[in-house]
């Protein structure tokens, strides 16, 4: 079951770097709204939810010397820290995920519209959509957050920035999904303290444990 596996890979993450597991977490939360807006059936949520939280299992195999430093990364350091797609897939497919929609997830999430993007330079609608999706979740969420080598930016800021961004790192169509919700996606978000890994993958099979 999905939901197991994802447990099992936030679980390494929360060994790993509490930060990047936090992140994780956010990054499913908001792409059940995302889901919930779209329409999506049970399936498709399901899938858009594990891929988001499982983008940056890669990171696993990332040394915390490179995680954690509070300046820019060496060509080599970055060269290294970008390989954690291609680790994420491994790693999914070790945990027995072997639907293509996560996988494609955790592998591209990294690509921009523009084709500038990693892994592959893929570009536009060649980009898986959860991809896509992701890709706009992970990157306002990293915006807003304090990094070790940074501080958060403001909401607004954010929110400009993806705008900027539009069509050329981002797909605008779901830009504009995301800044439509983005209240309700924040206030969701924080209302609790994170949750465990099991309590959330749970709630990938069983959506209303996360009404409450």
């Amino acid at each position: 079951m999905i939901g197991n596996q994802a447990v099992n890979g936030l679980t390494q993450l929360l060994v790993k770097d509490i930060a990047t597991y936090e992140h994780s977490i956010r990054i499913g939360k908001m792409a059940k709204l995302m889901a919930a807006y779209l329409n999506y059936d049970e399936q498709q949520t399901q899938k858009l939810i594990a891929g988001c939280c499982l983008h940056d299992m890669g990171k696993v195999h990332i040394h915390e010397s490179i995680l954690k430093k509070k300046s820019s990364l060496t060509q080599e350091e970055w060269k290294f820290m970008k390989r954690h797609a291609f680790f994420g897939v491994q790693m999914a497919i070790m945990e027995g995920i072997t639907d293509q929609d996560i996988i494609d997830t955790i592998h591209y999430h990294h690509e921009r519209w523009d084709g500038t993007g990693y892994p592959t330079g893929l570009q536009g609608t060649d980009i898986p959509l959860y991809a896509r999706i992701c890709s706009i979740l992970d990157a306002f969420d990293s915006m807003i957050s304090d990094l070790p080598y940074k501080k958060g930016m403001s909401i607004q800021h954010a929110r400009e920035e993806l705008i900027r961004q539009s069509y050329s790192q981002f797909d605008g169509r779901y830009v504009q999904v995301f800044l439509t919700i983005q209240d309700i996606i924040l206030a969701y978000i924080q209302r609790d303290s994170v949750h465990s890994a099991s309590y959330f993958a749970r709630s990938v099979y069983h959506p209303e444990i996360m009404q409450q």
